[in-house]
């Protein structure tokens, strides 16, 4: 686990073979951020703060945005839109989930996207040595570097000011998410 100190948009995840799906974690106007979402030639943009999606379809000639609540006819994609989560997925086996509640994506990924990705989430072949993967082949062990060189766009990393959070913080946040009867990720 690491800060993401960058005030960019970053690449989290994408697949380099065949192209089958990009993540990026988009920095949007008054420190909000949005993650894009790209398969099968379909964009999800996910609002985590707003609790809003927004879809747009490369197959059709002009822009279709519409909010996911709706069903995506005619696509490959399925979506499922909760009170507090929605979850994008295709038939390839990747899987976008957001939970509004706990602001908390996860992206999952079938045994055949195994190691033909990378991204800030890794190279997804299940070696740990080589996580920290930059996009010209190279390793490095510098947050900052490593954060730097998946940025999508030009703009320059805002270093965090660290505060020390008392253990008991982190405890009650672990608390939260792993422990507590309602909690999804129990």
């Amino acid at each position: 686990m690491y800060d993401l100190a960058s005030k960019c948009s970053v690449l989290l995840a994408k697949d380099f073979v065949h192209s089958a799906f990009t993540v990026i974690l988009n920095e949007e106007t008054r420190n909000s951020r949005s993650l894009y979402v790209e398969m099968n030639q379909t964009v999800i943009t996910i609002y985590p703060h707003l609790k809003i999606s927004k879809m747009y379809n490369f197959s059709f000639t002009e822009e279709n945005c519409q909010v996911l609540e709706q069903s995506l006819e005619n696509s490959t994609l399925s979506s499922r839109r909760g009170t507090n989560k929605i979850e994008v997925s295709d038939q390839k086996g990747v899987s976008v989930s957001c939970d509004f509640q706990y602001d908390l994506c996860t992206i999952t990924l079938a045994g055949w996207h195994h190691g033909i990705s990378a991204g800030l989430f890794g190279t997804n072949d299940n070696e740990a040595g080589n996580e920290w993967m930059v996009p010209n082949g190279s390793l490095t062990d510098n947050v900052q570097e490593f954060t730097q060189s998946w940025q999508v766009n030009k703009c320059s990393l805002v270093p965090k000011k660290e505060k020390p959070c008392p253990i008991t913080a982190k405890q009650n946040i672990c608390k939260a998410f792993f422990e507590e009867p309602h909690s999804l990720l129990r």
